[in-house]
């Protein structure tokens, strides 16, 4: 429920206000009505409104009538300290929050106090009327933040593919500029890489700032295809970590007096509605790259994932020197539910694609309900997600397992007693000539099949319960052994209340 303040505006936009209390109420919803006339033709009207302490973002839909016969009204916004945007006729909605605004308005702190929408009147005829409705919402909780897209780009739950770790000129990025000078890298260059690649979403994870997102949000709307998810590279001297799908600031200063713990950071960015994905975490850290291991002191249970393959790493091979991977199964081996993922880690935007840390090389592929920020996040935590290690645009390997009703996904949990008998299913496309290779707990319990695959085929497989706790993960490899893609577990648990 929404608490709902109405305020009808005759000539001289009069307030009247009643503020409506609903219990855990996060936001308050504000309806200003009127009128304008020929007499308003080259005037502007400021319409006040009260925007209350604690709010950390305001969202403004406005709309009139009277278009048929050329009526215009033109839009903009001062806050109480200072005008803060104007979009005129380009716009019927914006958005102005702490941390972004919908382009051609500022974005920065929200005041408490009289705010004023300023409309103008660039066209109206003598015997015209233009009844106009501007409807108001306050955002009190970092968590509100769904997107920078206002609706799914796509409906249809699918595999989206993605690259969850890139940089521009917002951190360390840089590429070359027109006369080939190494320069800060726009934010516009690693964006149109991803599009080039085919990726449906990307993070671009600056390294502790938030100033990137004023340009993601004024490039959604061009990116119609393709989700562009606000991150940051959590980079502390006790490892590196990116954010995905969180806006509010969050203080990185582990250690410090500001963090003392990570469990400051989580506490800050659960309450911002995000998620966190420890990166890197098998480099060394020292002098040529403090911090770039991970040893902080970590409550597993409330982080999503681990960058199992970075970019970076891969000019050694997907499981050389640098990989995550076994810093990833030592934790699944204490009974931690992590999802594995990738990220490109790429610095340079446009970058070739046959180059190591190329965008979307590798790329992590998520299952989603639809294609949106929201549904992408819930993918990453479900688990069911493999990696491209190559990033191709068309291998696929989805793993179900079922047995006695139950039927699970990557990242679920099979209840299984001793001698129970699952059965295995792999739906692949994109693999031919591969084959299947198995990790965890479990691998001793399914039938090995190490035949080549064919271009499309699914294949069933076997698993024998031992009644234990444990975890299986099946992975790809092409005819020289080095690893296509890589799975994310399915966890077999005794069943028990």
């Amino acid at each position: 429920m929404w608490g709902m303040t109405k305020v009808w505006n005759g000539g001289a936009a009069a307030m009247v206000a009643a503020l409506l209390c609903v219990s855990g109420a996060a936001a308050q919803d504000i309806t200003l009505t009127g009128e304008m006339t020929y007499r308003d033709l080259a005037t502007y009207r400021e319409v006040p409104f009260k925007v209350p302490a604690g709010v950390t973002a305001v969202t403004v839909e406005f709309s009139y009538q009277g278009r048929e016969e050329r009526s215009v009204i033109d839009l903009g916004v001062r806050d109480s300290v200072r005008f803060r945007g104007w979009s005129g006729g380009a716009r019927s909605r914006f958005v102005v929050a702490e941390t972004y605004a919908t382009p051609s308005y500022l974005p920065g702190p929200i005041p408490a106090g009289e705010w004023r929408l300023v409309l103008g009147v660039p066209a109206i005829r003598e015997t015209s009327k233009a009844p106009y409705t501007a409807k108001i919402w306050f955002e009190r909780r970092p968590s509100d933040f769904q997107g920078f897209a206002t609706a799914p780009l796509k409906d249809t739950p699918g595999w989206y593919r993605g690259d969850l770790h890139l940089h521009s000129a917002h951190s360390d990025g840089s590429c070359a500029a027109q006369s080939g000078a190494r320069v800060p890298c726009p934010l516009f260059r690693t964006t149109e890489a991803a599009a080039q690649r085919g990726l449906d979403f990307i993070a671009v994870t600056e390294h502790n700032t938030v100033s990137h997102q004023q340009g993601l949000t004024e490039l959604q709307p061009y990116y119609d295809r393709m989700v562009l998810i606000p991150g940051r590279e959590i980079t502390t001297f006790q490892g590196h970590a990116n954010v995905f799908g969180a806006t509010a600031p969050l203080d990185f200063q582990l250690g410090g007096p500001r963090a003392p713990k990570l469990g400051t950071l989580l506490d800050q960015l659960e309450k911002a509605g995000g998620i966190i994905s420890v990166n890197h975490p098998g480099l060394p850290s020292g002098e040529a790259c403090m911090g770039c291991g991970w040893t902080a002191e970590t409550d597993w249970r409330r982080v999503a994932a681990i960058e199992a393959i970075n970019g970076g790493a891969l000019k050694f091979g997907a499981e050389g020197p640098g990989t995550g991977i076994p810093f990833w199964e030592a934790r699944l081996n204490q009974g931690f539910r992590l999802t594995g993922v990738g990220g490109s880690d790429n610095h340079d935007g446009p970058t070739p694609l046959d180059r190591v840390q190329s965008v979307g090389s590798p790329t992590t592929v998520v299952y989603a309900e639809n294609l949106s920020q929201p549904a992408l996040l819930a993918g990453i935590r479900s688990g069911r997600v493999f990696v491209d290690v190559e990033g191709t645009r068309d291998r696929l390997l989805d793993v179900t397992a079922t047995a006695g009703g139950q039927a699970v996904h990557m990242g679920g949990v099979l209840k299984l007693k001793a001698d129970d008998v699952a059965r295995v299913e792999l739906r692949t496309a994109g693999l031919a000539g591969g084959h299947v290779t198995f990790a965890g707990s479990a691998k001793g319990l399914i039938r090995t099949d190490t035949a080549p695959f064919a271009d499309g085929e699914t294949r069933v497989l076997e698993l024998r319960a031992d009644g234990a706790r444990g975890w299986l993960r099946i992975d790809v490899r092409g005819p020289d052994g080095k690893l296509w893609i890589l799975g994310n577990p399915i966890y077999l648990e005794p069943p028990g209340p």
